[in-house]
């Protein structure tokens, strides 16, 4: 029975993984410009392997230094944003937790702005640094408001609502009154979710604290289990709380900042995939935590391509679509949910 259930793991990870893949695949060969996918694979032996086969450069040049590092960092937004919902709704053990909620990227997108448009730091703090502090400040506010508000599971929301709004304010403040006209539309573009500025040292940075979050948050997927049945619950079986929740939101604060500050600010995905995951996997965190990454990475990836091919000649921002698709998704959730109590 042992062996058969790590015969079901190992099988079930290598579908989710040739799933990714795929995706990977799917989203650099579509778009404006129908890129076959024997070219995609083969730019990618190419540039990975020098493997030498002859390619259009102008298609080769597409797929490598355009779609290739633009879906990749889709992945890794996708999965940082589903894994930090995961966390936050367990940790907090509220279903409306996720970074966008919460005032968490809201936060991050003012810290950005902040560093790019009034220059803190002199130069030596860089996007996601200023991002993550606006995180980290974002969140300290939400929780002491929350705290002065009450302990019931709607005050942290409120709460994150109201500094979310007021994080939202202070970034337009900024942008209003310190940026020139073009900062100003590049600004508020990438706010909305843009990865068209995307490219391969960009990867570099999100590839490696996607990765790093997963592995924190997996590190700690008992100490999760244990939070579902109350923090002293999980004090009473040996669970450091208040490192582990230290530990836990610094690394979603982290994750959430540097995808803010790499495309912007992208709300849903942090709330529907954790909901839709638990449907599929069920709540145990070991499972639970590596297949809403990689659904995450997914479902960003789709809202990618579509954002470059649902209006002919223009590029949605990519926060436009995940909006458009996750609303319906959390209310189809939320119904089938309330029917099932």
């Amino acid at each position: 029975m042992k062996h058969r259930r790590t015969r079901m793991a190992v099988g079930a990870a290598c579908a989710a993984l040739a799933a990714l893949l795929l995706a990977l695949w799917f989203g650099a060969a579509i778009g404006e410009t129908a890129i076959p996918f024997e070219v995609v694979a083969k730019t990618a032996a190419n540039r990975l392997f020098g493997t030498g086969y002859p390619l259009d450069p102008i298609d080769e040049g597409i797929v490598w230094s355009y779609r290739l590092s633009r879906v990749v960092v889709a992945a890794c937004c996708g999965a940082a944003l589903s894994l930090s919902g995961v966390v936050l709704q367990s940790l907090l053990r509220n279903p409306l937790a996720d970074p966008y909620v919460l005032g968490i990227s809201a936060g991050a997108s003012t810290g950005a702005v902040s560093v790019a448009i009034l220059g803190f730091g002199g130069g030596m703090i860089g996007l996601p640094l200023g991002a993550f502090a606006g995180a980290i400040i974002a969140f300290v506010l939400v929780s002491l408001l929350a705290m002065r508000a009450g302990r019931g599971s709607a005050a942290i929301i409120l709460a994150g609502i109201a500094g979310s709004q007021l994080f939202h304010a202070l970034t337009s403040f900024v942008v209003t009154k310190a940026a020139n006209a073009e900062q100003a539309r590049g600004i508020m573009f990438w706010l909305l979710g843009n990865l068209s500025g995307v490219r391969w040292p960009d990867v570099t940075l999100a590839l490696p604290v996607a990765i790093v979050g997963l592995v924190i948050c997996l590190g700690q997927a008992r100490a999760l289990d244990a939070f579902a049945f109350g923090k002293e619950s999980a004090a009473s079986l040996g669970i450091p709380v208040r490192r582990v929740t230290v530990i836990l939101i610094a690394t979603t604060a982290m994750m959430t900042a540097v995808m803010v500050s790499l495309v912007g600010s992208i709300g849903f995905v942090g709330l529907v995939i954790p909901h839709a995951t638990r449907m599929l996997v069920g709540v145990r965190h070991g499972v639970l935590l590596p297949a809403a990454a990689i659904v995450g990475a997914i479902f960003m990836i789709a809202a990618d391509v579509l954002s470059r091919i649902l209006i002919t000649g223009q590029v949605l921002p990519i926060g436009v679509v995940t909006a458009l698709f996750g609303a319906p998704a959390f209310a189809l959730i939320m119904s089938q949910r309330r029917a099932s109590l």
